[in-house]
């Protein structure tokens, strides 16, 4: 696969504190990258880099070849992106916005305009002024803006804010087509697990400033395929755990008022439940929990910083 964004050693420190530690990382034409990690953990900072609006201490970053450092704006031709917020002039509408933007690039056509309108679904409200629209569809609006220019290397950043449930699908979809039907190589930071297992093809987690790891969603995905988990439904929750601690103490997961998880094999589950009937606990059900990107992402980074 060709690399068309590698990031090597990249650090930025803001006076003593250093926010990115010596990163690399490879993004491939074809694929949904997702950079993962909690808010605070570096990731908008490396955006900004990649981006430069931000200097940067120590690395490299080159963009279809080209160093960012040496060639600036060659470099950033290959580049689409919405950093934070869209930005956007307020008292225009949305198409005189994205109009303005393509006589910043050659060959972007009135028929383009109209294909990313179409493909971001704001065919409807693209001529309402943009003091008028919702952030979500600031959002659309800005994609539409990031993607006049076919760009090789597509960078968003939280790019799920202020949409709602089908605006997310609709989002991922898109942004799936790019990649896998155009080849862009789309770059996506969020601290969303569920939309990252969604949406990408491959992870970096990012955590403190620091890579903790880079896989195939598959892969992070099989890290925890081996441990089950089941969900027994109980009441007095208090009793059960004092049912359950000299025998399954160190299998216990997770509780709340009226539950108890043990991670075991479904070969075990009768035999819980039945130490659980045998000394007075009701169970009302037993179910498997599915296990997810989170369960990764937490054994990875020992459950540092909290995910919202």
């Amino acid at each position: 696969m060709q690399a068309v964004l590698t990031i090597k050693g990249l650090s930025k420190s803001f006076g003593r504190r250093k926010v990115i530690d010596n990163i690399s990382f490879e993004v491939y034409a074809g694929e949904v990258f997702g950079f993962l990690g909690p808010n605070g953990a570096g990731k908008t900072t490396t955006i900004k880099m990649i981006m430069g609006f931000l200097s940067i201490d120590e690395g490299e970053v080159t963009i279809c070849g080209i160093d960012l450092k040496k060639n600036y704006e060659r470099a950033m031709a290959n580049i689409g992106g919405i950093v934070e917020n869209p930005e956007m002039y307020k008292d225009l509408s949305g198409l005189v916005n994205l109009r303005m933007y393509a006589r910043l690039h050659d060959g972007v056509t009135e028929e383009r305009i109209r294909e990313c309108v179409a493909m971001v679904g704001m065919q409807n409200r693209i001529n309402e002024k943009v003091k008028k629209y919702s952030l979500g569809m600031k959002q659309r609006v800005g994609l539409a803006q990031a993607i006049l220019h076919r760009p090789r290397v597509l960078i968003l950043d939280e790019p799920t804010n202020g949409l709602d449930p089908a605006g997310i699908r609709e989002l991922r979809d898109i942004l799936k087509r790019l990649a896998h039907e155009e080849q862009v190589a789309v770059f996506v930071s969020s601290h969303l697990l569920s939309e990252m297992e969604l949406m990408c093809d491959r992870v970096a987690i990012i955590h403190n400033g620091r890579i903790l790891g880079e896989k195939p969603i598959k892969e992070l995905l099989a890290q925890v395929a081996g441990k089950v988990m089941h969900r027994f439904s109980v009441r007095p929750v208090e009793r059960a755990l004092e049912v359950l601690a000299p025998q399954y103490g160190e299998l216990i997961r997770g509780q709340n008022q009226e539950s108890v998880d043990l991670e075991i094999g479904e070969d075990r589950v009768p035999e819980a439940a039945a130490l659980l009937a045998q000394n007075g606990v009701s169970i009302f059900g037993v179910s498997r929990l599915e296990q997810s990107l989170e369960e990764a992402f937490l054994n990875i980074t020992g459950g540092g910083n909290t995910i919202e």
